[in-house]
């Protein structure tokens, strides 16, 4: 559920008060352990952790206009859940995550970085506080950047390779026609 709120205090008052006290926990401990550079809003529907664009002006390569996202916290119909996009997007992060939440022997329910609870007792806030306080902002800028960049490179040359290649045979082909096409015509011509 992606609320139309403009502010986080909106955001939170506009929760029913046990997942309101829940979130605000969790946003507490964010907020604690925040490295400097980040900031917080509504991004999304939902509280938003990210990379202002005066630190990082190209933004989120899905939609540039948003800021780069670091991570999110929201309450969903049936649950609530934190998104953890420095987890999802490096794999040793991810695996010190997975880790160090197994020590504490609470369950975890997770996606590629979406961590879904019911209540405030089934996180180990610890470690959702390490988590956060692991990545600074250059660190995660730039293993955004090592994961984005390269794929675009590649993507954008495959397709200008290929475009070539489609022009070039299309361009072949159309001339093989046309000249086919006034050979054909000047046989039909003599004949007559």
């Amino acid at each position: 559920m992606q609320s139309r709120a403009e502010t986080v205090d909106l955001y939170l008052a506009e929760l029913p008060a046990d997942r309101r006290e829940a979130i605000q926990a969790v946003r507490a401990v964010i907020l604690k352990n925040l490295p400097k550079g980040y900031e917080e809003g509504m991004q999304y529907g939902m509280i938003g952790y990210y990379v202002p664009h005066s630190v990082y002006p190209p933004g989120y390569h899905c939609n540039p206009k948003e800021p780069l996202p670091f991570a999110g916290l929201a309450s969903q119909k049936n649950y609530m859940s934190i998104y953890l996009m420095c987890v999802y997007c490096d794999a040793e992060q991810e695996a010190w995550f997975r880790d160090a939440w197994a020590k504490t022997g609470k369950k975890l329910d997770m996606g590629k970085g979406c961590v879904r609870f019911k209540n405030v007792d089934n996180l180990p806030l610890e470690v959702i506080g390490k988590t956060i306080k692991r990545i600074p902002v250059r660190k995660f800028v730039g293993n955004y950047e090592s994961i984005i960049n390269p794929a675009t490179r590649r993507t954008a040359k495959a397709s200008t390779r290929k475009g070539v290649a489609r022009s070039a045979t299309a361009k072949s082909t159309r001339k093989s026609a046309s000249t086919q096409a006034k050979k054909t015509t000047a046989k039909r011509a003599a004949k007559r």
